[in-house]
């Protein structure tokens, strides 16, 4: 049976690698991205596979809430179910790190604009549906402070803040659902994976990316994976792991939820 998989960065990288095994395989697959243009020659070059599943595009740029709100209203518009939800759009460093709200894109990609678009989406996922979410290796205790825009950080400090901060979320939003909601999972997809964010970033080249993409089409269909709510694998030793420490604080996660709520509060009034 077909799947629809919402797969946010879908352009290159991880994301258009895991866009084109779920298309290969049948399911129907929403590509997002920032660039229309990108988004149409990979819509092109996926609806032209063999036994392709259907391919819908989607632009929004994650650094802008009201874009994530439009996304989300956008695919709920045109869809009553989705199955799975792959949140995993990042970035590690750009010319401008501050949005335009104010925030450290870093914590804006990678941490709040996916909880916002699972919020929105959360309706059309039901309990069987999955929740993918894509940390790091790299996790760092957050500082409230620097969430909200008020502490500059180091793009490696940002990001592995902002990969804690999405890792501490999905265990405090999958232990509140509980079995009521979609399975919740946060994956590390493999340290030092070819993407141009890691190019970027390090100035090497990389491991595979289908590395990457694999464990994310395993985690959002495989069985394993579907009583997994509320935990996170390490596709370093591939098997589920333990994350940072604070990642397994339940007051802690909350504190940071309640921060990621009033930052949303502030921007979105």
């Amino acid at each position: 049976m077909p799947k629809t998989i919402l797969v946010t960065g879908s352009t290159d990288g991880i994301g258009l690698k895991t866009a084109r095994a779920l298309v290969s395989l049948g399911h129907n697959v929403l590509l997002h991205g920032r660039s229309p243009e990108k988004l149409e020659s990979v819509e092109r070059a996926l609806s032209a596979i063999s036994d392709a599943g259907q391919v819908e595009s989607y632009v929004a740029n994650l650094s802008r809430m009201a874009d994530v709100e439009a996304l989300a209203k956008a695919v709920a518009e045109k869809h009553a179910e989705l199955d799975v939800l792959i949140n995993n759009a990042g970035v590690f460093n750009t010319p401008n790190p501050v949005t335009q709200d104010g925030i450290d894109v870093r914590f804006a990609v990678n941490t709040i604009a996916p909880y916002l678009l699972t919020k929105r989406l959360l309706p059309l996922l039901e309990s069987s549906g999955r929740i993918i979410n894509l940390s790091s290796a790299a996790q760092a205790t957050v500082d409230p402070e620097a969430l909200v825009g008020r502490v500059k950080l180091s793009d490696g400090m940002a990001y592995a803040q902002s990969k804690l901060a999405i890792t501490m979320w999905s265990r405090n939003m999958a232990l509140s659902l509980k079995d009521d909601g979609p399975a919740i999972i946060a994956v590390n997809p493999r340290s030092m994976l070819g993407s141009k964010m890691v190019k970027q970033a390090y100035g090497v080249a990389g491991g595979d990316l289908r590395i990457g993409a694999k464990i994310l089409v395993r985690a959002a269909l495989s069985d394993e994976f579907s009583a997994a709510s509320g935990q996170y694998f390490d596709n370093d030793i591939g098997q589920f792991a333990s994350p940072h420490p604070d990642a397994l604080n339940t007051q802690k996660c909350e504190a940071i939820v309640r921060v990621i709520d009033a930052v949303l509060t502030e921007i979105t009034r």
